[in-house]
């Protein structure tokens, strides 16, 4: 089984199905940009469009999660976890209204799930939902 690469906290889980209630499908983009670079950016799929050198993490309830390229570059040893904490984060993120924002907790993957990983190949780019 593929070790994986994002995952989310229940607040966040629950969080996200409320979300998609109001949106419909949604996507993250995490780009690293100056605004929010932390913070995970939640979309309607249809208000963002993924780019080629995108990196494709995987999926968190049925949401599709990316990350820019270059970014990827400095995280591609850590494990992703989206949370959700109190405050306003972006007002283009589609959880700016609710008064939270989502946030990645992260840690280092282990030498066993990195080797495992690289034995899969690198991530996908590009549109994969």
């Amino acid at each position: 089984m593929p070790v994986p690469r994002v995952e989310v906290t229940p607040a966040a889980e629950a969080l996200l199905h409320k979300m998609q209630g109001l949106h419909g499908p949604l996507l993250f983009h995490q780009s690293g940009g100056c605004c929010d670079g932390s913070a995970p950016m939640c979309f309607p799929r249809g208000d963002f469009r993924v780019g080629q050198e995108d990196v494709y993490l995987g999926q968190v309830v049925g949401t599709p999660f990316y990350m820019s390229g270059s970014q990827f570059e400095y995280w591609r040893h850590t494990h992703l976890t989206v949370d959700v904490v109190p405050g306003r984060g972006s007002g283009f993120s589609v959880e700016a209204p609710e008064g939270v924002r989502f946030l990645i907790r992260s840690r280092l993957f282990t030498d066993d799930e990195y080797r495992s990983m690289e034995a899969e190949g690198p991530p996908l780019k590009g549109v994969q939902h």
